[in-house]
């Protein structure tokens, strides 16, 4: 029997609250901040590229405002990274896949979304993008970081890939939620290699 669509969006999103939390969070252990700051970047980056989501769509009140559990998910995993931060090898590798893993996971979360409350498939593309984007965007300004979406390796073009993916799955009208999954290992894929091999996009201003 195939999973309910509504509980598979629903872990897939939570999955990626408390993947982007956690990147909040090792990003405050950079700044060497307390256990508060911690849930505080923690929290705005989990919920960050939702908030705008759903402020866009008129989808009021937000959806953290709506079911706590998801505020709850961002303070439990910035908490628990507080502990298990000092332990890593390297906070700036693990910050990186953890990213990696959550923007995939926001962007077809975010464009399923998009398409839910009936937007154009251009317009659900940009909600996953904005989905998976904003909530690094906010992290890297508290924390005064250079921006992730600014690195030349792809990025941006990996959350696209990963939401053209899944509308192009989802109209085929595939059993279970091959639609998700299908968009979710392009976009994790894509920025893996890009971290891994250093893809990038052609920019005939890179060398100017």
């Amino acid at each position: 029997m195939p999973f309910d669509i509504t509980a598979v969006v629903n872990i897939m999103g939570l999955s990626a609250v408390a993947v982007f939390a956690v990147s909040g969070a090792l990003d405050a252990a950079r700044q060497k901040m307390d256990i508060l700051g911690f849930m505080l970047i923690g929290t705005a980056t989990g919920l960050g590229g939702g908030t705008l989501r759903d402020v866009l769509l008129g989808n009021l009140p937000v959806l953290w405002i709506r079911e706590p559990i998801w505020i709850i998910v961002c303070l439990m995993a910035s908490a628990v990274t507080y502990f298990i931060a000092p332990k890593l090898v390297s906070l700036s590798r693990a910050l990186i896949w953890m990213d990696a893993i959550g923007i995939a996971l926001f962007g077809v979360v975010g464009t399923k979304i998009g398409l839910d409350v009936g937007t154009s498939p251009l317009i659900a593309v940009c909600m996953g993008v904005m989905t998976g984007s904003f909530g690094g965007i906010a992290r890297d300004l508290l924390c005064g970081s250079n921006l992730t979406l600014m690195n030349e390796e792809l990025y941006i073009s990996t959350m696209l890939a990963g939401s053209v993916t899944y509308l192009t799955l989802n109209s085929l009208n595939l059993p279970y939620n091959y639609d998700l999954v299908g968009g979710f290992l392009m976009a994790f894929v894509l920025r893996a290699l890009a971290i891994l091999f250093s893809l990038k996009l052609p920019n005939i201003y890179r060398n100017n």
